[in-house]
């Protein structure tokens, strides 16, 4: 049973890689509160040049603040907990219903061959994530 959520885990890897899935975890309001707070203080203090210098370090402290937190999918679901993984597991196998593979290979093969397989499968992957792990999801241009 381990070895077919390994190959669940690792089929979602790939079909959030094939379309370039990246995730933000809750918290850039952060750095807008940051940026937005050290600029309204600057202007309070410094007039337009204190908005101006508020503004900028404001945004080097947003930034400093929100790094790390923009991930591709295929890391998030690579470091999701054993229970994590169980539940997306059990969604994603509602889904398969009693499709049977042998390897990843076989697996990945059956689900980039059926286009609403597939697209079910993503609906639900970003539904977990969206639901479960409260992320954001972005598509990379």
């Amino acid at each position: 049973m381990c070895h077919r959520i390994d190959d669940v885990m690792k089929l979602c890897c790939e079909l959030s890689a094939n379309q370039q899935i990246q995730t933000t975890v809750k918290g850039s309001g952060k750095g807008a509160a940051a940026a937005g707070g050290l600029a309204f203080a600057g202007g309070l203090v410094g007039g337009p040049l204190g908005i101006a210098v508020g503004g900028a370090v404001g945004g080097l402290l947003g930034c400093w603040l929100t790094s790390g937190q923009f991930k591709p999918l295929p890391q998030i679901i690579m470091e999701l907990s054993p229970q994590q993984q169980q539940k997306l597991y059990d969604d994603l196998m509602a889904i398969l219903g009693d499709i049977q593979w042998t390897d990843l290979a076989q697996l990945t093969a059956l689900v980039m061959g059926n286009a609403t397989l597939k697209q079910q499968l993503t609906g639900a992957l970003l539904a977990y994530i969206t639901k479960e792990l409260q992320a954001d999801v972005h598509y990379v241009d």
